[in-house]
Order: C-alpha cells, then structure tokens, then sequence
C-alpha cells in the first residue's frame, strides 16, 4: 500500500515520528454509568500526565438489539448486554460537559462512537479525533462517515486480520483522512506471549503512519516495551481502584500506574533521543576509570635486577599506575632498583 503521513496533529497536537508518545487513558465504561466517576476519571487521568482520556459512547437503540448476549455474564443488574448499554448511555448535555472538563485540565477528549449516532453527537462536540474499537474496523459506512470529517483516525486492529486492516486504512485514505494503527489483542487481560510487539514494527513499514499499542495487559511493562521500540501511540484502560466494578478491570492499570507509566515512556523517550558514543563516553570518565581499575603493585620486597616472575605481582587500586590488563607483559622484565612489597609499578621501575 502507499504509505500514508507519517505523523499528524490533533488539536495542535502532533502524533507521529517526532512527537512524544501519545498516552491515552482509555476509561471506557469503568464509570459504570456515573456521570460523577466519568468526571473523576478525567482529573485522575490529567493528574497522571496522560495527553488524553477516552471514554466510549453507547447509543442502546443505535448500536444493538435487545437479544445481544453477553460476552462475559458481569452484571447482576442487566438482564444482557442491552440493558447495559443502554444504562452506560449519557445525554449530549452531559458529554459536552466531560468534553468540556477535559479541555478545562489540558487534557484530550475523545470517545469511541459505535454507530453513526454516536459518531453524530461526538462531531456536534468537535472531538479532535476519533478512536475505532476491535469491532468496528470492519464497519464501512462508519469509516466513511468518520473519513468526511478528515479528523485523525485511530484504528485497533484486536479483531483484523491483514486484509481487513488493509481495507479500513485504503476507505480512510480515499478521503485523505490522518490515520494511526494500534496493534490490539481481544483478550482481558492479555497475556505477555500474545502482545504481538512485533507487529508494531510490521504496521509501521506496510502503513508508514503512527502506529502503537493498545495495551489489555493490565501492567505498565507492555506500554514501556512499546515505548522502547518506538509507539508513537499509547492505549490503556484504567481503574480507579483494583476492587472497582466492571469487566475491564482485570485489564486496566491504577491512576497510580498510569502516572507511573507516563512517568517511563518520558524516560524512555529521553534515552532514545540521547544515543551514547561508547568511545566518548569512556573518555569522559577517564578520571573516574582510575578510582575504580587496578594497577600491579609488588606482592614482596624484591632487590634490585630482579627479574620478575607471575608470583611477584598482584592489582590493587587505584588504576593510576601500570595497567592490571597489561601485568603479563611484565613477567621477565628486570627492576631498575630495590622496591618495597605493594609498589605501584611504572615504567620508570624497569630496565630498558
């Protein structure tokens, strides 16, 4: 495929080749349909230090059917996944409100649509961007609706294989449509030997966009891996607490990981900015290098003309004198003069 841009920017922000990595606190339905924790969630995701927080937006009557069955029977209050949409639905009053909370912290706010409603209600709020879950790769007439906008698009690949991946970037690329790919695996919480972070690398060179991670691990180790092997996006769920309710808390980090996590990409970001010179560092430290190497100091009183022998010798520190490295070029040569047992040896102690 022709390789798309290799960065862009949402609301001045860039993504991309360049730009620090863009962390996102995913939330998705841990509010549990409480316009109050959606709230919390977002100052605790600032607080972190992540650039965005993203929740989902559930339109019951727009996206499902009320026989849609549970994937996991979680709830003891909703009859079937249904039900539960419809009670983690907000009004557009009450979703402009947590867009406008977010822009108040300095934080991103996007949210998944999952149908054209959605996607509808989220324009009228100006989003910046638009994340696409697993399950909507797939859906053509969402992509082209998302690709008239000509916002950035996050794709997540958890459910496609390389055809279907293939045709979501082409429909969002016929409109000239930003996109970025995060590699996915549909599992809660995935397992380290399904991560597939090889297959950054693999978006990266048949996409040429942003491409990152969408991480269910529920640790902060999968999101530094990435950071080491150069995402330009970050994806994580999060929880306020461990105990919290709701299917993907097995799979989400604490605001007190989260904040961690931030805390590490930079540190990443910072040591891969900064390539060391092996050779010009070792110079640098030439003074410490002496403080910690050894010299060869005499092991005995030994007279003058005494030739030496492998018994004679030993390394103390510091490394000022003759170089432990090179003690075996001293075995046979002659002293110039009577020297005392733990003499720093020197060229000047040897008969030419």
């Amino acid at each position: 495929m022709t390789p798309l841009s290799e960065s862009f920017t949402m609301c001045l922000r860039p993504v991309g080749r360049g730009a620090p990595c863009l962390v996102v606190a995913e939330v998705a339905q841990a509010h549990d349909g409480s316009l109050g924790t959606a709230h919390a969630f977002i100052d605790a995701a600032a607080d972190a230090g992540a650039d965005a927080v993203k929740f989902q937006t559930h339109i019951a009557a727009a996206e499902s059917s009320p026989g849609e069955p549970f994937r996991v029977k979680f709830s003891r209050q909703d009859a079937n996944r249904y039900d539960y949409w419809r009670r983690m639905e907000f009004s557009e009053e009450q979703w402009a409100g947590l867009a406008s909370h977010a822009a108040e912290r300095d934080i991103l706010f996007m949210s998944s649509p999952f149908s054209l409603a959605a996607v509808e209600l989220l324009e009228r709020l100006d989003v910046p961007g638009w994340k696409i879950g697993a399950g909507e790769t797939s859906n053509v007439p969402m992509l082209n609706r998302l690709a008239a906008t000509r916002k950035p698009v996050l794709l997540s690949s958890g459910m496609s294989g390389w055809a279907e991946l293939d045709k979501a970037v082409a429909t969002l690329r016929e409109g000239g449509t930003p996109v970025g790919v995060y590699q996915c695996t549909t599992a809660y919480p995935c397992p380290p030997e399904r991560l597939g972070l090889n297959v950054l690398a693999e978006l990266r060179a048949r996409y040429g966009c942003p491409v990152g991670l969408s991480d269910h691990s529920g640790t902060v180790f999968a999101g530094l891996a990435a950071a080491t092997l150069g995402a330009n996006m970050l994806e994580v769920h999060i929880t306020l607490s461990r105990r919290a309710f709701g299917p993907d808390v097995p799979a989400s980090v604490t605001v007190e990981e989260l904040a961690e996590l931030v805390r590490g990409v930079r540190f990443v970001e910072r040591a891969l900015a900064h390539p060391v010179d092996k050779e010009a560092a070792a110079r640098e430290l030439d003074d410490v290098r002496k403080l910690f190497t050894k010299s060869v100091v005499l092991t005995r009183d030994l007279s003058s003309g005494h030739r030496l022998q492998a018994e004679d010798l030993d390394v103390r520190k510091p490394g000022s004198g003759w170089p432990a490295a090179k003690m075996g070029e001293l075995i046979g040569r002659q002293l110039k003069r009577s020297l005392p047992a733990l003499h720093f040896l020197s060229e000047s102690d040897l008969e030419q």
